[in-house]
């Protein structure tokens, strides 16, 4: 009798993790945010976590500093949020696991190429060490030929920063640390680009 229960239940779950795909496959390109997010003082679902103060020696009183956190580059390496002020910065939370997060890298990956002299890109590897190691993620990053910056989240900081209850999440951060915009869900060609114009934007 548990045998039976134990195949049924089994028999659930594959039909549940089949059908997920299937809806995925038809319609996760069309699961994407229609426009960015502004982030503004008064935002009702705030994109990062509440201990965010407005940005000091600003000319906008308005203006939301992006919270800072520390990460790992390829080497073990810690690089902060703090080292890339400066330049703008799009920050991208994802793992090797997710779908979405892999359907949009090859945005990502063009964008890189076109305005990585211009722009920072933090491509933030959700690393719990569990589903997600830095193992695992290299290994996917080097099967791809991704070029992008990649980092490890080893610790949690990113995703505790910025809220990262599901991903991909993107954040555009202008060149003064200040958060522009932001996207939950993968986006495409277009939004991405659209953010990158408003922070190029935001430095001329």
């Amino acid at each position: 009798m548990n045998q039976t229960k134990l195949l049924v239940l089994l028999l659930v779950m594959v039909l549940l993790i089949g059908g997920a795909w299937v809806l995925y496959e038809n319609y996760g390109d069309s699961y994407q945010p229609d426009v960015l997010t502004p982030v503004t003082p008064d935002d009702t679902t705030p994109p990062v976590t509440d201990d965010t103060t407005p940005a000091e020696d600003t000319t906008d009183p308005d203006a939301i500093k992006a919270p800072g956190f520390t990460v790992q580059d390829g080497d073990g390496n810690a690089v902060s949020l703090s080292d890339m002020v400066g330049k703008p910065v799009i920050v991208n939370l994802w793992a090797s696991w997710c779908p979405p997060c892999k359907a949009e890298m090859p945005d990502f990956e063009t964008a890189y190429r076109e305005y990585g002299d211009t722009v920072h890109f933090m491509m933030i590897n959700m690393t719990d060490g569990y589903q997600e190691t830095v193992e695992k993620a290299k290994s996917f990053i080097a099967d791809t030929g991704y070029t992008f910056p990649v980092y490890f989240d080893t610790e949690s900081e990113a995703a505790i920063a910025y809220n990262a209850t599901s991903i991909p999440a993107t954040y555009f951060i202008d060149a003064e640390g200040n958060l522009v915009v932001y996207a939950r869900g993968m986006l495409d060609a277009a939004n991405l680009q659209k953010g990158i114009d408003m922070l190029l934007e935001t430095t001329e």
